[in-house]
């Protein structure tokens, strides 16, 4: 009897830590983060290297379209919403502030929704909402 209570007290905690791990997994907002912090920090190979291969091209044009301005994040910080499809929906907040010959932008990140697929066990970004 005390063997069984044994092995079904180590069942329940084996089954409670994958469940831990799985709440804690934060897989696609985190990918979404290194992706825009790949644009911030100008790293074309992190950038693709996050980037699902349909979506490769609007990466670097993405990227290609800062290359003049000085970027800093504000406030950023990313979560994932929800599905649609083969996609995991990933929100943001925080801004991009922008700075081009001393001129002050901010884009707003909060705009815009993520589209995030798992591959081979690695999150990528495939589109923008």
């Amino acid at each position: 009897m005390r063997n069984i209570i044994i092995l079904t007290m180590l069942g329940f905690s084996i089954i409670l830590s994958a469940c831990g791990a799985e709440a804690g997994s934060n897989g696609a907002a985190d990918a979404v983060e290194g992706y825009v912090n790949a644009i911030v920090s100008n790293d074309e190979a992190k950038l693709i290297s996050l980037s699902c291969a349909d979506w490769e091209s609007d990466a670097l044009i993405e990227l290609d379209s800062f290359q003049l301005v000085t970027i800093t994040l504000d406030g950023f910080a990313c979560q994932q919403t929800g599905t649609d499809s083969e996609f995991t929906l990933v929100d943001c907040e925080g801004k991009m502030l922008l700075s081009y010959n001393d001129e002050a932008q901010e884009l707003d990140l909060s705009t815009r929704t993520y589209q995030v697929v798992e591959q081979g066990g690695d999150w990528l970004v495939c589109g923008v909402r």
